[in-house]
């Protein structure tokens, strides 16, 4: 299939803009194989880093590029979604699937305790899998993340119908580039995440906004980094209910982010940002 070499050839264009390091594992889990890149000293404290949905975790080359010098860095490649891991026998049916699935992938790195950080979706999984593991959390950071503390806008919701309607890399890259609100996005990972878009058979698990109940059960010290551009939601509403639901969290708004120039484009921000957190 002529998109599927095509996704492959773009997504080893942004893989090599990763350190010259960086390894790929495929790790077996019941629900498929899940590819996971990892660089930085065999002996740095692991940070795992969960992307935005279609992005893949070829998205955090900026991100790596700053913390693997000090840090065990892996990006996975959700089960799926988009990218190298392989859904194949069991079907991701809820978040305890979701949440399961990374055990076993945490357990085949040899990662007891980890710390976390997300954007977008890969924010609310963090956040979902810090709540159903916090003995095995050391730290959280999450990224613009939807439907954590607050639902998407509906002006994105309505800007998102047609990519949602019709599976083709123009549409979502027009979502993209509204949202972006005139600041570039990386022309190869752009490329991907059209790409990506147009494979057939790609399925995430629709999040939900986690209970305040089920927010209490977190213990380990959380950074939520906005981008005060965003245009996936209110980012004002966000922030004041980050502060609410976790209010020994610490709240950061980068002024002129946006949701989906991180973490390509504020990589160096949220590098900094990240390194004073996780140190």
């Amino acid at each position: 299939m002529a998109v599927q070499a095509d996704f492959l050839a773009a997504y080893r264009a942004v893989l090599a803009k990763w350190p010259d390091d960086v390894e790929a594992l495929d790790v077996p889990t019941p629900y498929g194989a899940t590819r996971v890149h990892v660089c930085g000293p065999a002996d740095g404290a692991p940070l795992v880093l969960l992307s935005g949905g279609g992005a893949t975790s070829t998205v955090w080359f900026g991100v790596a590029a700053k913390l693997s010098g000090a840090l065990r860095v892996y990006a996975v490649d959700l089960i799926g979604d988009a990218g190298l891991s392989v859904p194949r026998g069991r079907r991701v049916t809820d978040g305890k699937d979701l949440t399961h699935w990374l055990d076993i992938v945490f357990d085949h790195c040899g990662l007891d305790t980890v710390s976390l950080a997300g954007h977008a979706y890969g924010g609310w999984l963090a956040l979902g899998y810090a709540a159903h593991a916090p003995e095995r959390v050391h730290r959280l950071a999450l990224l613009d993340p939807t439907d954590c503390f607050a639902g998407l806008a509906m002006g994105y919701r309505l800007r998102s119908v047609p990519s949602l309607a019709w599976h083709n890399r123009r549409t979502l890259r027009a979502l993209l580039r509204w949202e972006a609100g005139g600041r570039p996005l990386d022309a190869d990972w752009l490329r991907l995440v059209g790409l990506g878009h147009e494979l057939p058979g790609t399925r995430l698990l629709m999040s939900r906004q986690p209970s305040a109940q089920r927010l209490a059960a977190l213990t380990a010290p959380t950074l939520v980094l906005l981008a005060g551009r965003s245009r996936a939601h209110n980012v004002a509403k966000v922030a004041d209910s980050a502060r609410e639901l976790l209010p020994a969290a610490r709240v950061i708004t980068l002024a002129e982010a946006t949701h989906h120039t991180m973490p390509t484009e504020d990589a160096d921000q949220i590098g900094a940002e990240l390194a004073n957190h996780f140190a």
